[in-house]
């Protein structure tokens, strides 16, 4: 019984995790039929509430509230999700800065219809809200209190960066780096929940990159090119130092800056307790 049980009784997490997977492929398969029935593809939105149910579920079968995955929704969880805007901006907004006085690019504004941006912008959300949830949230938090932090970490990195691996432009040097870049981000995702113990910051982060980086700078994002307000124009220079049509992911600029965010938040970003730093013993099964 020690196999699927503590000594307390309870589930152990790794059997959590099995049962999130199998409640996630039971909503998810008959959505699929569906959306094949009616020629429709399924949209990022309709992906975030299948990962939300998801975790839902799962957390009445624990007999937890939902709010212990994403964090209690008041007044701290919307400042930490405001510091990851903050974040995300500028992990985007300081490479290309860099870049632009470095004279490897420059902007050309472009006309771009108002609907086009809040489209973007909901779809931008969607994708955070639906990754953050699917990597960083009930998996993940069961994931370490099994296996500990930072195996979890690596673990679900690994699994972030795989499900990117067949991104548009993955190919070349632009390969490394931005498979360097998303593992690291994923681990920057991942400490923002760790210091906070809720989704807002995590979902924050990745929102914000992928706003500025696309919508506001024009680059493309994860190798999907988009429309945005400016459109970049480069000039003659490697792509590991511009990231080219991916995007600032796969730049020499992007990954530095990276780094340098997840070192500073990972030192000095206080944690839920006041403390600057995580204990990365094994968290015990409960």
């Amino acid at each position: 019984m020690k196999l699927f049980k503590t000594d307390s009784g309870k589930l152990r997490n790794i059997w959590w995790v099995a049962i999130f997977f199998l409640v996630l492929a039971a909503i998810t398969f008959p959505v699929i039929l569906i959306a094949q029935q009616y020629e429709r593809e399924i949209s990022i939105a309709q992906q975030a509430v299948i990962v939300i149910a998801a975790t839902w579920i799962c957390q009445l079968l624990r007999r937890k509230s939902f709010f212990e995955v994403a964090g209690r929704m008041d007044f701290t969880w919307l400042k930490q999700w405001l510091h990851g805007l903050i974040i995300g901006a500028g992990l985007m907004l300081i490479p290309a800065a860099l870049m632009y006085a470095g004279g490897w690019v420059h902007w050309e504004s472009q006309p771009t219809e108002l609907w086009t941006l809040w489209s973007a912008a909901g779809a931008f959300l969607c994708v955070a809200v639906a990754e953050e949830f699917l990597f960083h949230g009930f998996v993940f938090q069961r994931l370490i209190g099994s296996t500990g932090i930072w195996v979890g970490q690596l673990v679900m990195a690994g699994y972030f960066l795989l499900i990117h691996a067949d991104n548009p432009g993955m190919d070349g040097t632009v390969r490394w780096l931005a498979s360097v870049n998303i593992f690291i981000a994923s681990l920057l995702f991942g400490l923002a929940y760790l210091k906070t113990k809720s989704l807002a910051m995590p979902i924050g982060i990745h929102f914000m990159a992928n706003w500025v980086q696309g919508t506001l700078l024009g680059f493309g994002v994860s190798g999907n090119e988009e429309a945005g307000l400016l459109k970049p124009v480069f000039n003659p220079a490697p792509f590991w130092l511009t990231g080219g049509t991916f995007g600032l992911e796969a730049s020499l600029f992007g990954l530095v800056v990276l780094m340098a965010t997840s070192v500073s938040v990972y030192f000095w970003y206080p944690s839920e307790n006041g403390t600057t730093s995580i204990h990365t013993n094994k968290i015990l099964e409960s």
